[in-house]
């Protein structure tokens, strides 16, 4: 049966199983809105391009399968752009579909021409353009497929509007193309690592996004996931820069010695490191091993969860400010629930979040240290799991990036729970003022005490 591209690009994604499709409509996207009909894809229409994208980015971090935005050419891409760097940061698995001027018009000043691939390649694992209607199932398949492969991340396709029109006598792949091929590590390699952890009195492995309990079932050693851009200072976990600088051999599995480790100044400079792109791999040899790591698990659980005492005896200033520890406290019944979701975003407020509240399942901006993602994660949070209880807490500066998904959440009838700290300031950057240049000196960071709640009404 003949198809166009588009059906083709639809019913491929369908049968790769993607449930729906965050997406804001535009001129070179028109024909995919027609057929994801067919394909029976469920489209979550958004407000802005990024959002699109951060949405992609909650489903991919939550369910493991990539989220999928689709976004028109030109500007369109453009504003799409900016939320890559925050799941490429997170290794979210993602596909960023592009529509694109046609093939048979690029060079002449086709309508919103632009070098999509090559300016999307920073911001993720892959980018390309197709190139023929074909092609294109292949295409998408080796999208879904390269997001979740390895280290999982971003992928981006443009797709020309002349290929989306285009018919073909292409056929929808069948499920085992979309198996993810097996990740081969040096088995060497994994086993002086492995080795090196069982001789180890205070051995670590830590990871990036991915949590990984079986892991440490299975050998004692603490499994850390360390999320935040305070790297060492993450409000979450509590005296991390003690327990790093302790260790005596650590294990990096998805987790880059970056900026947030230090460089690897976070450990001693005997400490050896070991360092592999995924968890995969590791837990079948590790089950090989005799584990015995006496009581230091226990010790780096009662570090990570320090919190200073004197938070417990925060009251209510005189001038009825309140202090976010406070605000938080009121927060934590609301996420005592086993299907729970928390979202944090913002600089401070985000971070005393993160240091105050816990939750079974729990996105936050990540390593890239961005704003402005709450809303479209919380929306896609209550869209990946519908019994749950998804509750966010950002700042009035993030509030302003996406305050229009609030439309998106309540016309998808997707609910959630905002709590905004408002204190009409860019309060992170004005912290660093104060340290750097005094009080006489802090400016430009000044926001009206608006009534948020107001405004979502």
């Amino acid at each position: 049966m003949r198809l166009r591209g588009a059906d083709l690009l639809a019913r491929t994604l369908a049968a790769g199983g993607t449930r729906a499709l965050f997406a804001l409509s535009g001129n070179h996207v028109m024909p995919v809105f027609d057929a994801a009909l067919d394909a029976r894809l469920p489209i979550v229409h958004v407000r802005h391009e990024a959002a699109a994208v951060h949405m992609a980015d909650a489903w991919g971090r939550l369910t493991g399968a990539p989220g999928i935005a689709l976004v028109t050419g030109g500007p369109g891409h453009a504003n799409a752009l900016s939320a890559l760097y925050t799941a490429l940061a997170a290794d979210s698995p993602l596909v960023l579909i592009s529509g694109h001027a046609p093939l048979a018009e690029l060079g002449r000043g086709a309508f919103q021409e632009m070098r999509q691939a090559d300016v999307a390649a920073p911001l993720t694992k892959r980018s390309w353009t197709a190139e023929s209607a074909d092609t294109l199932a292949a295409d998408v398949t080796r999208a879904l497929v390269e997001a979740r492969s390895g280290r999982p991340g971003p992928v981006h396709l443009s797709v020309p509007s002349d290929v989306l029109d285009a018919m073909t006598d292409a056929s929808v792949p069948d499920a085992t193309a979309f198996s993810i091929p097996a990740h081969h590590l040096d088995q060497e390699k994994i086993g002086a690592a492995l080795d090196a952890l069982a001789k180890a009195r205070r051995p670590l492995v830590l990871t990036g996004r991915v949590h990984a309990p079986e892991l440490e079932a299975i050998t004692g050693v603490p499994v850390i996931a360390m999320e935040s851009p305070r790297g060492v200072n993450d409000p979450s976990l509590g005296r991390l820069a003690q327990v790093l600088a302790k260790a005596d051999a650590v294990l990096l599995a998805g987790k880059r010695l970056d900026f947030t480790l230090k460089f690897g100044r976070a450990f001693a400079a005997d400490c050896p490191i070991f360092a592999f792109e995924t968890i995969h791999g590791l837990l079948e040899r590790a089950q090989e091993k005799r584990w015995s790591i006496g009581g230091w698990r226990d010790e780096v659980r009662e570090a990570l969860r320090y919190r200073p005492p004197e938070w417990q005896s925060l009251a209510q200033s005189a001038d009825a400010r309140l202090h976010p520890a406070l605000l938080c406290r009121a927060v934590a019944p609301l996420l005592d629930s086993p299907d729970a979701i928390l979202v944090c975003d913002g600089g401070e407020f985000g971070q005393w979040a993160q240091a105050c509240l816990a939750a079974p399942r729990r996105i936050v901006n990540g390593p890239a240290g961005s704003i402005g993602s709450a809303l479209p994660f919380a929306a896609a949070a209550r869209l990946a799991a519908p019994q749950a209880r998804v509750v966010a807490l950002l700042g009035d500066g993030t509030f302003g990036f996406h305050m229009s998904e609030i439309d998106t959440a309540v016309r998808h009838d997707l609910p959630y729970l905002a709590v905004i700290g408002n204190d009409a300031c860019w309060n992170a950057e004005y912290q660093i003022q104060l340290r750097a240049y005094g009080k006489a000196r802090a400016h430009g960071l000044e926001l009206l005490p608006t009534r948020y709640g107001a405004a979502a009404a």
